[in-house]
């Protein structure tokens, strides 16, 4: 190790990129979007969610499901999303068991889950007025 001054040691120094910070709704909103592409592709729901004890809730998980997709983005993940089970997503999301279980649970989806009706699921769960999310909980998909 040689020994140089600060000013030079600066010149030389390659900064180190900090994940980005998002906001929940930023990180719901991204979610929205992923999910939205996907447009009338059919979806994952998780099966009888509620049926699960919490500590077996958390490890819930499905190929092709909407938590999968959030995963698979990069961006998602670089900003501290780490996994793609239930648990995993509440943490990152801010989720509550409630929006859990509305977003994702097989019995709230009648027929097929697709990326367009999850897509406006999210956005109503990232909007402050609860009057989406309610209008949202009676809405057939």
């Amino acid at each position: 190790m040689r020994h140089q001054p600060i000013d030079q040691f600066l010149d030389t120094a390659v900064p180190l990129h900090a994940p980005p910070v998002m906001s929940r709704k930023e990180r719901l909103l991204r979610w929205a979007d992923i999910l939205k592409a996907l447009d009338q592709r059919v979806l994952q729901p998780l099966k009888f969610v509620e049926f699960y004890a919490p500590h077996e809730r958390r490890r819930l998980r499905a190929d092709q499901s909407p938590l999968d997709l959030a995963f698979a983005d990069p961006t998602l993940r670089a900003a501290g999303l780490h996994g793609d089970s239930l648990g995993e997503a509440q943490a990152f999301f801010g989720l509550s068991d409630e929006e859990s279980h509305f977003l994702l649970c097989d019995c709230h989806w009648r027929g097929r889950m697709t990326g367009a009706a999850a897509a406006k699921r999210v956005r109503a769960v990232a909007s402050p007025n609860p009057f989406n999310r309610l209008w949202m909980a009676f809405q057939a998909d």
